[in-house]
């Protein structure tokens, strides 16, 4: 073949060093060519990493055996030879901010791997990166420079196969600087101060969350064809709410930015709770930081020790199930208040039933007496979801069920009338829920785990003045959200706080992470992302809450839940590339289209793709990650 001259931009040479140029044939391949830069810029040093980028096709040629005719590179092309790994500017959950060098050529979905690695944060598959909010910058704040916490110089080497040095990675045990990182990582911050809280931005209704949702980059591209840059600026979140077998011995850093992650969506607004569960949360963070400045986290020193403790406690567990009772086991006498498919925020209508639990269903009747005849109507509880709508203070004891139906879901409320029922209720529903019976060995730890939550929510008024005068240095208004700061001043708030603290002050940190955590996920909005669509045939925007099971259509001009439909009867989803649309067809010929509004529709084909992909996850194969599967279910035409 003849041959002819190609342009390549050596990255090394400086920004002002004109191409290199090299005589090719169409037949030779990418590797050669590089062979041929490296011999003509003489520079002694390692080009493993190296690799080049096609400018205008907005692609890697990592594929060296592929020659320069199968690409269809011609004389014309703009080719730039540079290094895949190049720093990166990365906001943490905690706020925090560290450089690093990350993979420009490997889809997100890999680089977001590679981080992790780096980080030591174990199933990266729940993490993505996602552009910054700008922020207008003030005069003021220009004096103010930013601690940026440096990792570029971590060997690329150490970061493909981690060497784990008393529980954490080698690399942060090189020195007093990397170990400073690594206590950032894992230590949990101290609870920021009131004027930071309000200086954030918070989003005022659900248009303003679902605009967030729009900058998740695409998993199934790399970040140079997303236009990222050396040294730009991305955060690293937590994207799917599904968190696999989080373990405070081996989870150290991933549970500390999962809780910061939390602690500021509470102290931002960005999910509802009650004024309740807040002076929990606030009396939880008071906890976490008070025991987190005198207690830092423990590593795992002995390995082999850890795995044999595991293996001991889950023989444990399977032997403790197989000597369970296999009779199954009646709640006697309860009897609860049920209403069905409620207005949101009422609690009008409630009619009383006798309700008798069995198995994984419930049956209700009007009275006792007519409890050995035929119910009014049997409720399968397996695969339904059970959430606690509780005020301790108020005596309010209710659980929302959203039962399976064709059509979407169903909800009901059971309203209890006491704490007692209201345990044993709720601990029946969970089990029966993951298709369990009440005869199941959990059932008791169950109960017990529901009502020392509850114990939490409960006042000790006569302890909390001995706590107030023991501890004065408490800022109420770093632990709340700012409607409190408005609505009760400090001493105000302080004695509530305290209250709540009598509750959890016995908490180890690991346990008060975890109990902060599960406070998180139980509350009725958790692991709502929220797109704005246009669903096809309406006039009118919506918003399509995307949860880890399932969908919801919202009116945006009433804030009602219109309509829940679940994965698990979902058939098959289809996005038009042409048109922007996404399909979904469920069991018993429920179909569905939309466009987005706020949002790429991308975006939520990953989101669905991403949670399907979330529940294919097992203990036999934790380790190793099918990610064929993930880009399977996730990217599109485009990304191919």
């Amino acid at each position: 073949m003849a041959a002819w001259d190609l342009s390549v931009t050596v990255e090394d040479l400086g920004p002002d060093a004109p191409p290199v140029t090299i005589s090719v044939a169409s037949d030779l391949h990418v590797g050669g060519v590089i062979v041929k830069l490296v011999e003509k810029t003489q520079i002694k040093r390692d080009w493993s990493d190296h690799a080049l980028w096609w400018d205008q096709k907005k692609m890697w040629l990592l594929r060296t055996a592929w020659t320069l005719e199968k690409y269809g590179i011609h004389a014309d092309a703009r080719l730039i030879f540079m290094p895949q790994h190049r720093p990166l500017k990365l906001d943490l959950p905690n706020g925090k901010t560290v450089r690093l060098r990350a993979c420009f050529s490997d889809p997100v979905f890999q680089t977001v791997m590679g981080i992790c690695r780096q980080l030591n944060i174990r199933h990266p598959e729940e993490l993505s990166l996602l552009r910054p909010v700008e922020e207008k910058k003030k005069k003021k704040d220009k004096d103010l420079t930013e601690e940026i916490y440096d990792l570029t110089e971590v060997p690329l080497s150490s970061v493909s196969r981690p060497c784990l040095y008393n529980g954490m990675p080698a690399h942060f045990a090189e020195s007093e600087k990397m170990e400073a990182v690594y206590k950032m990582l894992s230590i949990t911050q101290t609870p920021p101060a009131p004027e930071v809280i309000t200086k954030q931005y918070r989003p005022a209704s659900v248009v303003d969350k679902a605009h967030i949702n729009g900058r998740w980059l695409d998993s199934s591209r790399c970040l140079m064809q997303q236009n990222i840059q050396e040294n730009d600026r991305l955060w690293l979140r937590f994207k799917y709410y599904t968190f696999y077998e989080l373990d405070p011995k081996y989870d150290v850093v991933r549970l500390t930015q999962l809780y910061e992650q939390a602690r500021w969506a509470i102290l931002l607004e960005d999910i509802d709770c009650t004024e309740e569960e807040m002076m929990l949360f606030g009396a939880l963070q008071y906890h976490i930081s008070k025991v987190s400045q005198s207690e830092p986290q423990a590593l795992s020193t002995n390995t082999a020790m850890d795995d044999l403790e595991s293996a001991l406690l889950s023989l444990e567990v399977k032997m403790e199930g197989e000597s369970s009772s296999a009779t199954d086991v009646l709640i006697k006498r309860s009897c609860v208040n049920v209403r069905f498919r409620p207005k949101r925020l009422t609690l009008k209508g409630y009619k009383q039933y006798w309700f008798k639990f069995q198995d994984t269903s419930i049956a209700y009747f009007k009275s006792k007496e007519e409890s050995i005849g035929e119910p009014i109507q049997q409720i399968n509880l397996k695969g339904c979801e059970v959430a606690p709508d509780v005020n301790v203070a108020a005596q309010k004891f209710l659980i929302r069920l959203l039962i399976p139906a064709p059509e979407g879901m169903n909800e009901v409320f059971l309203r209890c009338e006491n704490e007692r029922q209201y345990a044993q209720w709720m601990a029946g529903c969970r089990l029966a829920s993951k298709g369990k019976s009440l005869a199941d060995s959990s059932f008791q730890s169950e109960i017990q785990s529901i009502r020392s939550f509850l114990a939490m929510q409960r006042n000790n008024s006569g302890s909390s003045s001995n706590a107030a005068s023991s501890d004065e240095s408490i800022n109420t208004h770093s632990l709340v959200s700012p409607r409190y700061h408005k609505k009760y001043k400090t001493k105000q708030l302080t004695p509530r706080i305290l209250d709540a603290y009598q509750n959890v002050a016995q908490l180890s940190l690991s346990d008060a992470l975890m109990r902060f955590l599960q406070i998180w996920q139980a509350l009725p909005d958790f692991g709502l992302s929220y797109v704005v669509v246009r669903f096809k045939g309406s006039r009118k925007d919506e918003v399509l809450g995307i949860a880890p099971n399932r969908l919801i259509r919202i009116d945006l001009g009433v804030g009602d839940v219109v309509k829940t439909w679940r994965y698990n009867n979902m058939k098959q989803w289809n996005v038009n590339w042409d048109i922007r649309q996404v399909a979904i067809e469920f069991e018993g010929n429920v179909n569905i289209a939309f466009s987005c509004v706020t949002a790429d529709c991308r975006i939520v084909h990953e989101f669905i793709g991403g949670y399907i992909f979330m529940s294919t996850r097992s203990r036999e194969k934790s380790d190793v990650l099918n990610q064929e599967l993930f880009h399977k279910l996730t990217g599109g035409h485009e990304a191919l």
